[in-house]
Order: C-alpha cells, then sequence, then structure tokens
C-alpha cells in the first residue's frame, strides 16, 4: 500500500478492546492461496491505524505472515490474528491459509469466526477448493461476504468475476460497490449502487462525490438488481409489491435490510478493494463493522457437561458459565506455549484457575485429559506482537500463555462447572512419511519435538508402526510435510531424514512343504545339538497358526517339543523371504534327532528356525500386502480420470454412487503400497477439489513379478 493513504487519527498499535459482545465482529479470511488475504488484512490495519504502514508479502514483512516458513515460502501456513477497530467496533480478522495443506487452520478459524470473507483474485477467479468452502460454509449457515482483490492488475476482470460467483454461489452474490476507472483504465474509486456516490482515491486517501451522469447510466441495470435481490431477502413481505409498483424505497430501509440478510446468511454482498493501494477499504470496513452478525446473533457449538455439572446450554453472556475453546496452539521462544482462545460465554481473566479438558484426539496422539491449570498473561496477539490485556469477554478471542497441558481444540471452563465443546471436524492426514533421525544428538530430542508439534497441530498423526518398526508422520500433503520438518529443525533443533516407507506384509506359503533343520555345533567341550523334520500347510486367510506335534518313539524328547515350536514362531516372525511376517500356517513336528548331551532347549530352537528357512527355499512364498477400501468424493467431470487412475493402481473399482450437486462417490478396492501417495496424487487428478477416506480391508497375495522384485530387495539390503 501506499505510504501516503493515511489510517485514522491515533496512535498506531493501540489495542483495541470491546466491553460487549455486541460491539465485536469475528471475521474469517478465506481463499486460495495468492488470492490476496494477507495483503487485504494489511490494508486494513493500515486504515485503521492498527500499524503505521503496510508490509509486503514479498519482503516477507507483512504482520500475520510471521513465521520462518510463511517468509521463505511467501505464503500463509498458519491461522493468524489481526484485531482493529472501527466506528466503535472491535474487529478480530482471522488470516487463514489458503492451500489445501493447511485445511486444519483454516477450520479452526471458522469454528472461531462468526462469519466468513471471501477473497477472490480478479485475475485468477475461482478454484475448486474455494468451492467446497463455500459449500461448507453454507451447510453451517455461516454468513459471507465476497472480497475481490487485485484490481490494480491489467488482467483484472470484477465483472467476469462476479459472473463466475454468480454462476456457482446462486443469485444471492451481488455487488454493493463497483469499480470506478480513470482514462487510462487505472482503478481510483469505487461507486455505491445504494448510495449513488463514488469514494474516489484518487488524491491517496478516500474522497466522497456524487456519481456523474454517466457514472449512474452505467450502473443502472446492475443497481437494480441489488434492489430487488434485497427487498427480496426482506421480513417487510409489503416491500417488494411497492417496488415493483414504482415506489421509491428509501435507501435506509434498504440498507437495513440488506444488513440483516448478511448477518442471517442468506445475502452474499460483493465489493472490490485493491490491497496495495488502499482503494475499497473504507468501504469494506463499513461493512464488516455494519453488516456482519455479533457474536449475539451466531449459534453457539453444542456443550456437554462433565463431572456433575448441570450446565447443558450456553449464551453469549459475559456473566454467564466460562465456556472457551483453544483454536490454535503455538510455542513461542521466549514465552513458552500460547493458546489463541475464543470465548464463547463468561469472561476470561488472569491469574484465575480454568478445567481444561480435551477428549476425542487419542488416535492422532492426543490422550484425553481433565486438569486444573492456572490463567496467566492474557494477551491480544497483533501477529507476533503480544499485547496485555486485563479480560477476555464472551465473544472475543485473546491468547493465553504457558497453558501446560492445554492443546488445539481443548475447552476451558469453570472448574466448579466442567464443560466440553463439540469438537470441529478435523481432517484425516492421509499422506504417511517415515521418517527417522539424522544423529544421536536429534534421536535424544526427537520425541519431545513430536510432542510439540502434535500440541500445535491436530491434523498430524504420528505413528510409531509396530510392524515395520518405523516412525511415521501422517500429514496432510507435501507442503504440510515440509512445514512440519522445517519447525522441528528450526524451532526445535531437531534434524529428520525421510525414508522410503515400509507398508508392513505379510508372508504365507502357497502350498505344502517337508523341511528339515540340522543345527548341530561340536568343537570340544559341551556341544549344540537339534535336529527336526517339519511339515509345512497353508491354511485359511485370518486361521492363524497352528503346531502339531506327530513324533513318535521318542525321537524329539518331551521336553524339547516346545522348543522347537518356540523356534518355528520366532522365525515366522522374523519371515523367510522379504522380512514380513509369516502367517496362516500348520507346521507339524513329525521326526528329529537328539544327543543325550549336547541337545539342549536352544539347540532346538535354532534347528525349528532353520527348518523354516530350508523350507522357504523349495516352497513356494506368498507375499500377502495389505488392501485398502478406498472412497473416494470428486466432481462428476473427473470420475473417469480417478477410475482410469485407481485401475492403473491394480484398484478394482466396486461402485459408484452420485450424492448431488454435481459430485460422485467412487468406491474401490485398492492395494496399500500403491496409495501412499494419493493424497497428493488425487489433488492433481481433481484440481484440488477431491477427497478420500480409507480403511483396511484384508490381505491379498502380491502379483508374483512384484513379489520377486520386493524379496530381491530386501535380500541386496
Amino acid at each position: 500500500m501506499s505510504d501516503k493513504v493515511p489510517g485514522p487519527a491515533g496512535a498506531a498499535g493501540t489495542v483495541p478492546t470491546a466491553d460487549q459482545p455486541s460491539k465485536i465482529r469475528n471475521v474469517v479470511l478465506v481463499g486460495h492461496s495468492g488470492a490476496g488475504k494477507t495483503t487485504l488484512v494489511e490494508a486494513l490495519l493500515v486504515a485503521t491505524g492498527a500499524i503505521p504502514r503496510a508490509g509486503r508479502v514479498e519482503d516477507g514483512t507483512t504482520t500475520t505472515d510471521f513465521e520462518d516458513a510463511e517468509v521463505r515460502h511467501q505464503r500463509s501456513v498458519s491461522l493468524a490474528l489481526a484485531p482493529l477497530e472501527h466506528d466503535g467496533v472491535k474487529i478480530n480478522l482471522l488470516d487463514a491459509p489458503g492451500y489445501a495443506d493447511f485445511v486444519g487452520d483454516l477450520r479452526a478459524g471458522l469454528r472461531a469466526a462468526d462469519a466468513a470473507l471471501f477473497v477472490m483474485s480478479a485475475v485468477d477467479g475461482i478454484d475448486g477448493s474455494t468451492r467446497m468452502l463455500w459449500e461448507e460454509c453454507a451447510h453451517v449457515g455461516m454468513p459471507r461476504a465476497v472480497v475481490i482483490t487485485k484490481l490494480d492488475s491489467p488482467r483484472a476482470d470484477f465483472e467476469a468475476v462476479v459472473g463466475a460467483c454468480q454462476a456457482t454461489f446462486g443469485n444471492g452474490v451481488l455487488p454493493l460497490y463497483v469499480p470506478v476507472k480513470a482514462s487510462d483504465g487505472a482503478m481510483t474509486g469505487l461507486l455505491g449502487l445504494l448510495s449513488r456516490q463514488v469514494g474516489d482515491y484518487s488524491s491517496g486517501c478516500q474522497e466522497v462525490r456524487p456519481a456523474n451522469a454517466s457514472e449512474l447510466e452505467a450502473i443502472g441495470g446492475t443497481r437494480d438488481a441489488l434492489l430487488e435481490g434485497i427487498i427480496a431477502e426482506s421480513e417487510d413481505e409489503t416491500l417488494m409489491d411497492r417496488y415493483l409498483a414504482g415506489e421509491d424505497i428509501d435507501v435506509k430501509i434498504v440498507i437495513e435490510d440488506l444488513e440483516k440478510a448478511v448477518a442471517r446468511g442468506s445475502f452474499y454482498p460483493v465489493l472490490g478493494v485493491c490491497g496495495t493501494t488502499g482503494i475499497g477499504s473504507a468501504e469494506l470496513l463499513e461493512l464488516l463493522a455494519h453488516a456482519f452478525p455479533s457474536p449475539l446473533e451466531h449459534p453457539l457449538p453444542p456443550v456437554m457437561p462433565l463431572y456433575g455439572s448441570k450446565i447443558t446450554t450456553l449464551t453469549c453472556d459475559p456473566s454467564g458459565p466460562l465456556a472457551a475453546e483453544v483454536v490454535k496452539t503455538t510455542t513461542d521462544p521466549y514465552v513458552g506455549r500460547v493458546s489463541l482462545v475464543r470465548v464463547f460465554s463468561g469472561t476470561l481473566r488472569p491469574d484465575t484457575v480454568v478445567h481444561v479438558s480435551g477428549h476425542g484426539m487419542a488416535d492422532r496422539g492426543h490422550e484425553d485429559h481433565d486438569v486444573d491449570e492456572r490463567v496467566g498473561t492474557l494477551s491480544s496477539p497483533l501477529g507476533k506482537t503480544h499485547r496485555p490485556v486485563t479480560q477476555c469477554i464472551a465473544g472475543d478471542i485473546c491468547a493465553i500463555g504457558k497453558l501446560g497441558r492445554a492443546e488445539t481444540s481443548d475447552t476451558l471452563s469453570d472448574k466448579e462447572n466442567a464443560l466440553l465443546l463439540s469438537p470441529w471436524d478435523m481432517p484425516e492426514p492421509l499422506l504417511p512419511v517415515a521418517v527417522r533421525a539424522k544423529s544421536k544428538s536429534d534421536e535424544d530430542k526427537l520425541s519431545q519435538g513430536l510432542s510439540r508439534l502434535a500440541a500445535e497441530d491436530p491434523t498430524l498423526r504420528l505413528e510409531m508402526n509396530p510392524e515395520t518398526h518405523q516412525l511415521v508422520l501422517w500429514c496432510i500433503g507435501e507442503a504440510h510435510t515440509e512445514v512440519l520438518l522445517d519447525r522441528l529443525k528450526n524451532k526445535y533443533g531437531v534434524e529428520v531424514e525421510q525414508v522410503p516407507l515400509r507398508v508392513p506384509m505379510r508372508e504365507t506359503f502357497g502350498s505344502k512343504v517337508v523341511a528339515h533343520g540340522r543345527h548341530v555345533k561340536q568343537s570340544g567341550g559341551h556341544g549344540q545339538f537339534g535336529v527336526c523334520d517339519i511339515e509345512i500347510e497353508p491354511l485359511p486367510q485370518g486361521a492363524g497358526f497352528e503346531f502339531i506335534d506327530k513324533v513318535f518313539g521318542g525321537a524329539v524328547p518331551r521336553q524339547f517339543i516346545p522348543s522347537v515350536e518356540k523356534g518355528v514362531r520366532a522365525q515366522m516372525e522374523r519371515g523367510v523371504a522379504a522380512g514380513y511376517p509369516l502367517v496362516d500356517l500348520r507346521v507339524t513336528l513329525t521326526d528329529g534327532k537328539a544327543h543325550s548331551v549336547d541337545s539342549s532347549d536352544m539347540a532346538f530352537q535354532m534347528a525349528g528356525a532353520l527348518a523354516m528357512k530350508e523350507a522357504a527355499k523349495t516352497g513356494q512364498i506368498l507375499l500377502l500386502e495389505p488392501v485398502d477400501q478406498v472412497n473416494v468424493l470428486v466432481g462428476d467431470d473427473y470420475v473417469g480420470a480417478v477410475m482410469s487412475d485407481l485401475s492403473g493402481r491394480r484398484g478394482r473399482v466396486t461402485g459408484t454412487e452420485p450424492i448431488g450437486s454435481g459430485r460422485t462417490l467412487i468406491h474401490a478396492e485398492v492395494p496399500q503400497v500403491e496409495i501412499s501417495r494419493y493424497a497428493i496424487d488425487l489433488r492433481s487428478l481433481s484440481q484440488g477439489t477431491g477427497t478420500f477416506t480409507r480403511h483396511n480391508l484384508r490381505y491379498e497375495p502380491m502379483p508374483p513379478q512384484l513379489a520377486t522384485k520386493v524379496m530381491a530387495a530386501h535380500k541386496e539390503d
């Protein structure tokens, strides 16, 4: 933004406050990566005097992109809060990342907000992920408005983007303002369709003037469409008849109906803003302060009482019982753990004891917990700057330092009335990444570093696979993985390296085989002697392991028969062909030999294990690979490409199911080894609009040509 665009009078950096929920607006900025959300936040902060000058994404100087990873990659990767004040209203702007990998922070922003501001580029228009997000907001009834940015670009097309929004989101999307351009095509201001006045920014700050005749002529049809759209949403059923009869409806009445329709989420105003020049900032601030709903108008999350509490419903009342939620957790090198908290009911104050409840995230490494903790300092964050505040009332958002046990999605409540807020939907991480510590010193710090990452990011799932003995990070996508490893290295001083992911397979015998195991060592003194003959038969899948003793005449002494079984079981755990466990076998001990002095438990264990190895040399070994049930939800346009891709992964499509809204659910069975990177590949196939779920179905024999390669690779290792 140009430095000559001034903010209002007053010192920059004043902490916005609110003494009642009606004076608060919580707004999350959403849109695809690169749409201009962060630049827009800078423009609004400057326009309200919250900061003296705007930073630039390219320079790494913006208020809300302050993490090292954000500066390096020039894009938002975390949810950030930017409070400002306009016309006596505190507006909490939540800058959410637009890249699909960081949907966890986006969902947290939607939880903390009461309305969503969809930011769309006048150059790039609408992408598939924005369409999906609009539908998600519509499902929960969240009020929305559309801001079209980058209007100073030579390729900007305001009308085309508005048309695309109406075609995609419906006729309730209508512009409140249209751009005004100079003779050279440069945008100089906005023309209000209701007021018929121009906010002219030619001088560097807004100057309001009446629209001239040519400007009024140009907006005639657009203004009529806006009036009809607003009046159609009016609670006054006679208003449309009066308008159609030719009555000149008072603009004040229209504006009142507009504000009500926006607040209840049935009308979606559009306006253009140029973040780099500040054009449109004043108009957008008016919309946020006066048309967007306060926390009093937005429903609260369902609540569940704990430990005898009788509270079952909440209202946004600063005097009510405390109910707050941690929507973001970060670790500051100087402050320690910092919890960004939305207060839904009651009032948070420093130096008070609250009950911290976290449930339902055990599958992601977050154990259920209920503890009492003392609240330390409360602060109002502006990017990475924390300004102390004395309280945080219902409807507001603040940060709490040094809550040692609180994690993202935890509930804070009065210790006398413990509550648990219903959690929001967390996206399932479906990209497995195997890692190992780079050095011994890294290994010593790895556990603590990962636990801190998990506390910050509920979309990360940690797994120590008991079969492959690999540490696996389940992530949302490649960019998510990159940021996590970057934080681990630069924030917590732990370096790891990625290693090939091993899929937990099984081995079994494909046919009946007979084998001989001989372990004889005699080199003077007490030796080792154990010989056994076994017969191996495959069993049906899931039958497990059977050991049968058919030794006659004491060829193997009774005390050593369990030793043979123990050796067989041990070798089955280690595998005989590719290092995977053997399953579904019947092993029959038929004969053997013993020595009166040199035979021992260990000797016959070794003989049993050697017999299994010998059987592998002559018998048919099958590799069993896990097969997953995969359900893929994509737009109808991508069904053919996705089904073809699944077939190329040795998958079997078992059915398709139209679910409406132009989408189809594809059911398939796919070998697990083929979908380790499917989270990335599906995004590419479907232009970011496809989603999928997976769960283990069964084990099936791997094709011989692939199994041979796996076994050969194991031998080389």
